[in-house]
């Protein structure tokens, strides 16, 4: 991520050319008002500035790994931290600050590609889960859509892993989340992964 005023800049179209496909992703997921929801890789905020409009008797957190992200995310949310409706943390996803059964929803928007270890960042979002919590991944393209040749360059000139549908899948499955449903927008080359943590019935 650029540092300085082009990183803000980044930040700042992130958010803008994010919010239509957040709000197509998020119909895919159940958000209450009381929920506790984590959204990883928050990048500018303004996802989790939706959120918070969506649990308006809940609390969204935030982390990000790059700090210029967390700075953004917190100027965009400082009202809603200053009442304790928001906390945004630099953090990982190989290594989430919080306990285990935690959150009702994990949002990853535009961010699972980038992580180092996607298996294990899947773990730790189904460790800080509660038991019948949803996890939603969300991305603006995937291996196999309308966008498949841009995914192909990217895989070729960076270290993104871009997953098809098949592999969305499989992604959650072996995290161990189940009724794992893969929705597409073929339009618009969207894809969102949802999936749902066992609860202590559906165990074993």
């Amino acid at each position: 991520m650029p540092s300085g005023w082009v990183g803000r800049f980044v930040l700042w179209t992130m958010n803008r050319r994010h919010s239509a496909l957040t709000d197509w992703g998020l119909e895919h997921v159940r958000v209450g008002s009381r929920d506790v929801v984590l959204d990883v890789g928050c990048g500018g905020g303004r996802t989790i500035e939706k959120l918070a409009g969506l649990t308006s008797e809940g609390k969204v957190y935030g982390i990000d790994h790059a700090e210029e992200s967390v700075a953004a995310a917190r100027r965009l949310n400082e009202r809603l931290i200053q009442i304790g409706r928001v906390d945004v943390r630099p953090a990982s996803v190989s290594n989430l600050p919080f306990d285990a059964n935690t959150f009702d929803l994990v949002t990853a928007i535009e961010t699972h590609f980038w992580w180092p270890d996607m298996d294990r960042g899947m773990r730790e979002i189904e460790r800080v889960l509660k038991p019948g919590g949803q996890v939603a991944v969300i991305a603006e393209f995937y291996n196999g859509g309308k966008h498949a040749r841009y995914a192909t360059r990217l895989m070729k000139a960076t270290k993104i892993a871009a997953l098809d549908v098949d592999q969305h899948r499989e992604l959650l499955s072996r995290a161990g989340f189940l009724d794992v449903k893969v929705s597409v927008h073929e339009p618009r080359g969207w894809i969102c992964a949802v999936g749902t943590k066992p609860t202590s019935s559906q165990e074993g």
